[in-house]
């Protein structure tokens, strides 16, 4: 039995997909292997991210997902951040105590359910998160600067629609509308 393997080519090639089989006779397989793919890419975007933020702002990627994704959805939960970031319940209380400690986020009770914890930015923790956004955002325009302005939305878009694939809606999480 052939298993179709992703293909990754430019828009209008008419290059077969390739198959087990044809990886198996000596195709180069490891090219076609999404994960590695994003594992490469994932080179680039972690030393982005620590010398624009990690670096200068003393935060590790998932506080400062945490601080952006608070600084567009104000007062979600504990419980509601965790599934957004797909993390259990124990690591997000970790990174809530330590965010917390340094001034950057806020706990209170919800007004509308006193037995709800509502979670909250204080105004360096907004300022982070501002702060952190802008400087990601001029460095991966400086990184990917070899990609067309309609490549690098491609980009964007392709992998927003794979982390729906796994149940994460990027939009919905960062506060926009859903883009199906």
């Amino acid at each position: 039995m052939l298993h179709r393997l992703p293909v990754a080519h430019r828009a209008g090639s008419r290059a077969a997909p390739r198959t087990a089989a044809s990886v198996e006779a000596g195709g180069a397989a490891l090219i076609e292997v999404l994960g590695y793919q994003l594992a490469c890419a994932s080179v680039l975007t972690t030393a982005v991210f620590a010398r624009a933020v990690g670096e200068p702002l003393d935060l590790r990627p998932v506080e400062y997902t945490i601080l952006a994704l608070l600084r567009e959805n104000p007062e979600l939960t504990p419980a509601r951040l965790a599934r957004r970031l797909a993390v259990t319940a124990p690591n997000i209380t970790a990174w809530l105590t330590r965010l917390e400690q340094r001034g950057l986020l806020k706990r209170s009770t919800s007004p509308s359910d006193r037995r709800v914890q509502v979670l909250g930015l204080t105004a360096a923790g907004r300022r982070a998160a501002r702060e952190g956004t802008q400087r990601l955002i001029d460095a991966e325009a400086v990184a990917l600067a070899s990609l067309s302005r309609g490549e690098f939305m491609l980009l964007k878009e392709l992998l927003r629609k794979v982390a729906a694939v796994a149940g994460l809606d990027t939009a919905a999480a960062a506060g926009l509308p859903g883009r199906g």
